[in-house]
């Protein structure tokens, strides 16, 4: 049957596919980055830790978010 779909409405789908993956993905990294390994709070620890991750986090989305925008033209 994906034999016979359009060349225009796979490669939508397949944006749509890369789009939800890729966020759910950066999502479930910093989910267990920050609760699992306790980055995401300075509970004992230095702070510094805590302001690398929140760094971390915040270049990674804007690089995520960037690479949408530049599928999705």
């Amino acid at each position: 049957m994906a034999s016979h779909w359009d060349p225009e409405v796979k490669e939508f789908f397949i944006k749509i596919i890369k789009s939800i993956s890729y966020g759910l993905m950066w999502i479930m990294a910093s989910a267990t980055a920050g609760l699992y390994y306790e980055l995401g709070y300075a509970n004992g620890k230095p702070v510094i830790y805590t302001v690398i991750f929140y760094c971390c986090m915040i270049v990674t989305l804007w690089l995520l978010i960037r690479y949408l925008i530049r599928i999705w033209k």
